[in-house]
């Protein structure tokens, strides 16, 4: 039987704790952002966007190289320019055409001691069907499994015309009136008397009289 000694044992703990720790993350931040023309975006036209990223170190390197950063964006028929700067000064610089690139981890992986820096421009047009906003530019870091790292979603969305535009009143259907015809009035009758009836009896009458006028002339 053999046993380890405690500087071998702490080597040993050392090492596992590498193999199971999760890497410590960088922090991206967003100092400036352009845009040309100015927002609020048209649908259809053509758009450019700049943005400049610092990379604030939280570990002993400025990034993880085994992490990469993703890029996305709405805009259509999208073409990035992605610069890496070290000290303010160029140091890599790619082209990607899509609505995802990605920036790996080992360009901008360096001692802490350096000072490294993204300047992202976008070419592309604005969506014609958008809506009151478009999502320009996303930056996200992502870990070596492919999540998403906690925290490190950065998001530029910008207006477009759609948002300057009053909002519709509600249109209020015009109510038709219902128009309702009253029936007919009825004749008035007198209590107990028609009007044919009326007419009988004044013929009755004038018949009696002309009879009374022939028997006093002696016609009968």
């Amino acid at each position: 039987m053999w046993t380890l000694s405690p500087s071998a044992i702490a080597l040993v703990a050392l090492a596992v704790f590498a193999l199971i720790a999760p890497p410590v993350t960088a922090t991206l931040v967003l100092s400036d952002v352009s845009f040309s023309p100015n927002p609020p975006l048209v649908p259809a036209q053509s758009q450019h966007v700049t943005a400049n990223f610092a990379i604030i170190p939280s570990g002993a390197t400025t990034f993880a190289s085994g992490h990469n950063i993703q890029l996305q964006t709405d805009l259509v028929n999208a073409q990035w320019n992605i610069r890496v700067m070290l000290d303010g000064l160029p140091a890599a610089q790619q082209s990607v055409t899509g609505s995802v690139a990605f920036i790996n981890g080992a360009l901008i992986s360096y001692p802490t001691s350096r000072d490294v820096s993204l300047i992202i421009g976008i070419d592309g047009t604005v969506p014609a069907n958008a809506g009151v906003f478009v999502m320009v530019m996303q930056a996200e870091e992502i870990d070596n499994s492919g999540g998403i790292v906690p925290g490190s979603v950065i998001t530029i969305n910008q207006p477009t015309t759609l948002s300057t535009v009053s909002p519709v009143s509600p249109t209020i259907p015009a109510l038709t009136p219902v128009i309702t015809t009253p029936p007919a009035p009825s004749p008035t009758r007198a209590p107990g008397f028609s009007f044919v009836g009326g007419i009988l009896a004044l013929c009755i009458v004038g018949a009696v009289v002309t009879g009374r006028r022939f028997h006093s002339h002696g016609f009968l």
